[in-house]
């Protein structure tokens, strides 16, 4: 995976540091994964990306090979506040100050803060298969906490998650991608087993918990002040998910997205499960082309 890729370990201050692939000579793209994965999430799609791109796939803070510095009682040190302060730090790092940005599941909602945050940074933004946290969180019925039970199971205080879930955490990590998609077929086995590696990895599991319970509280305050702000998405955004998830078949993804932007908003449904990039490739690799090629941009 990433063959001709480059490996960085970035330093962002505060003793934090953003493991990243990098590749391509073309416009810069950061591409951001979600849970419970790492930045492998794009191997299949990467490299084509980086024929026109310069394609830079990073490990959020807490995943993989970044850094997972000590929780706070507020949660702010997993905030998507300071996630997507990361992720500028490292692209600034890398020479870029203004990007194309594209985020997987977490890593959409980090995505999302990071254009709010800092919207001179952004030039386009792809969200995939998510739907704004708090408009999720506000259609919360039976149905929904069935489907998404993760949300409200990682959030419960420490350390009942993390002991639950480190009794059988390759257990659990593999059942979870299973469970989430269309095939299993999805993932191929060298994908699979750095997956396991890393959320099996010290701190990750606790790491992991924290994003989440973030996002069920101090994110959730964040996004209530932009609302009363009237802060918006100011740029371009393209919202792909899966067809046969949660998401697409709960929610009404293209409007939710119009609400939360004053600019324009692209969107499609592609037919698979989560996990876009690896379950359709083909048609993700496409969208993705599409979007960030387009004229204007």
């Amino acid at each position: 995976m990433f063959e001709n890729f480059r490996s960085e370990t970035i330093d962002v201050g505060d003793g934090i540091s953003i493991f990243a692939r990098i590749a391509g000579s073309g416009p810069p793209l950061l591409l951001l994964h979600g849970y419970p994965q790492t930045h492998v999430c794009w191997h299949r799609i990467a490299p084509a990306l980086a024929e026109r791109f310069t394609v830079v796939a990073t490990d959020l803070r807490g995943y993989g090979a970044s850094s997972k510095p000590p929780s706070d009682p507020d949660h702010s040190s997993y905030s998507k506040r300071a996630m997507a302060k990361d992720q500028v730090q490292a692209m600034a790092a890398l020479g870029f100050d203004r990007f194309f940005l594209a985020g997987h599941d977490r890593g959409g909602r980090v995505a999302h803060r990071l254009v709010l945050d800092h919207p001179d940074c952004i030039e386009r933004l792809a969200v995939l298969d998510i739907a704004p946290t708090a408009s999720m969180y506000d259609a919360t019925d039976r149905d929904f906490a069935e489907a998404y039970y993760h949300w409200f199971f990682l959030i419960q205080p420490f350390d009942m998650p993390e002991r639950l879930i480190g009794a059988e955490a390759e257990y659990y990590v593999r059942r979870t991608l299973a469970s989430w998609c269309r095939t299993e077929s999805a993932f191929t086995d060298e994908a699979l087993a750095a997956y396991v590696a890393a959320f099996t990895a010290p701190g990750a599991i606790h790491a992991a918990c924290e994003d989440y319970r973030a996002a069920a509280t101090i994110d959730l305050r964040h996004d209530e002040e932009d609302l009363r702000a009237g802060r918006r998405i100011s740029k371009p955004l393209l919202a792909l998910w899966g067809s046969r998830g949660i998401v697409g078949r709960r929610f009404d993804v293209s409007a939710l997205w119009r609400e939360k932007s004053d600019s324009s908003v692209a969107a499609k449904a592609v037919d698979c499960g989560h996990f876009v990039p690896e379950e359709a490739p083909d048609e993700t690799l496409a969208a993705l082309t599409e979007f960030f090629d387009s004229p204007d941009a």
